[in-house]
């Protein structure tokens, strides 16, 4: 990625909750509507979902690219693995407040 897109990006969650050399983990939380800022996956993560009930993410170019919005309902509870590299932004498409934990894997091995 560029320098100048990199600048421009904000960090994959709200606040950090720990971080060793392993890990680094992060609490999201989104209003109804809300958006989080633009942000690159630079590392492979799992998501834990803690609260709501759908979530869209929309990547980066997405109208350059022919890239969709993906949206999907969610619940409390459902977490998934990711790999790295997308840029994007997630948008809380539901009703309720949204809320989830990213762990990073920093060195995997």
């Amino acid at each position: 990625m560029p320098d100048s897109e990199a600048a421009v990006l904000g960090p994959i969650g709200d606040r950090v909750l720990f971080e060793d050399q392993h890990i680094r983990i992060w609490e999201m939380v989104l209003e109804p509507g809300e958006s989080s800022p633009r942000h690159h996956h630079e590392n492979d993560y799992i998501v834990v979902i803690v609260e709501g009930d759908h979530v869209t993410v929309e990547p980066l170019g997405a109208a350059e690219s022919g890239s969709e919005p993906k949206s999907a309902r969610v619940s409390p509870g459902h977490s998934v693995f990711l790999h790295k590299g997308d840029t994007e932004v997630a948008i809380n498409s539901g009703a309720v407040r949204y809320r989830d934990i990213q762990i990073e894997l920093l060195n995997p091995t």
